[in-house]
């Protein structure tokens, strides 16, 4: 059973495992007849085509459940929806296949409406963001296993556009491509001139601080600002890398309205209906 739901702005700060249990102990209050994992310790089979990020909110959000037989859809809804919790609503079920895709290999993109709080703030994101699209590159910092990496993102952009306070935008969404709206907004913020990077003194300091650490043999914590980056031939640069900062001067609110994939002409659709 392919379900949507609705993550509500009440629930924004709850973390994607919290959500899990969720539905988990929503499907098991409901009575409903679904399949198990096999071994020692078996669970129930659900899985979520995308973890929404903590402080986010999701207007359609996708899971699928595996069921031990068939059930009816709208029985499905029906007791779901009595089962958990009022901010956390299924709106939709179809049943499908067990040879259906998984959803997560279907997933392509995502839609977002990024809600600006400060209405002057809003008015000089829109004014940049012709600027922005312009470029050749709009680079930002991706934090990896591995350290903070500088990627363009421009490629990622599928849609932007403005409305009063309001950005709504197209990302792309996979698992080897990703572009998330704090790393729009840091790459758009700081072409409005309302996110500035740290002062040259301020990373001459950390450079410093970073090599008398490695001298005396130190395994300290790894400072989230260093990273190595690369000019477009993929040679080091000595640019120290600062990763989005979601509690910086742009305050905002995550809305993700839909999960994207790909039909057979290459158009966006939502993900539950292909």
């Amino acid at each position: 059973m392919i379900a949507v739901f609705e993550k509500s702005e009440r629930l924004r700060h709850i973390g994607h495992l919290d959500i899990q249990r969720f539905v988990q102990r929503g499907l098991r209050r409901s009575g409903l007849p679904v399949a198990y994992s096999n071994g020692f310790n078996p669970h129930i089979l659900v899985t979520f085509a995308s973890a929404l990020s903590t402080g986010a909110c999701g207007k359609r959000e996708i899971m699928d459940v595996t069921m031990a037989e068939p059930v009816n859809e709208a029985l499905f809804l029906q007791r779901m929806n009595r089962a958990m919790p009022p901010d956390m609503q299924l709106t939709e079920a179809r049943a499908v296949d067990d040879r259906h895709p998984a959803l997560m290999a279907s997933l392509k993109a995502a839609s977002y409406d990024l809600v600006i709080r400060d209405p002057e703030q809003a008015q000089k994101l829109t004014e940049a963001l012709d600027r922005l699209m312009r470029k050749e590159q709009i680079l930002a910092v991706r934090k990896t296993k591995s350290g903070l990496k500088e990627v363009d993102i421009k490629p990622l952009i599928y849609a932007l556009r403005a409305k009063e306070n309001h950005l709504y935008c197209t990302l792309a969404l996979t698992e080897r491509k990703t572009c998330k709206p704090d790393m729009l907004l840091d790459a758009l913020g700081r072409e409005a001139g309302l996110i500035k990077d740290p002062p040259e003194e301020d990373k001459a300091g950390e450079a410093e601080k970073t090599g008398e650490a490695e001298r005396n043999g130190k395994r300290g914590r790894r400072d989230e600002r260093k990273g190595t980056a690369t000019d477009s031939f993929g040679n080091p640069t000595e640019r120290t890398l600062t990763p989005p900062d979601r509690n910086g001067p742009i305050r905002m609110l995550v809305i993700r309205t839909a999960l994207l994939g790909e039909d057979e002409n290459g158009v966006f659709r939502p993900l539950e209906t292909l």
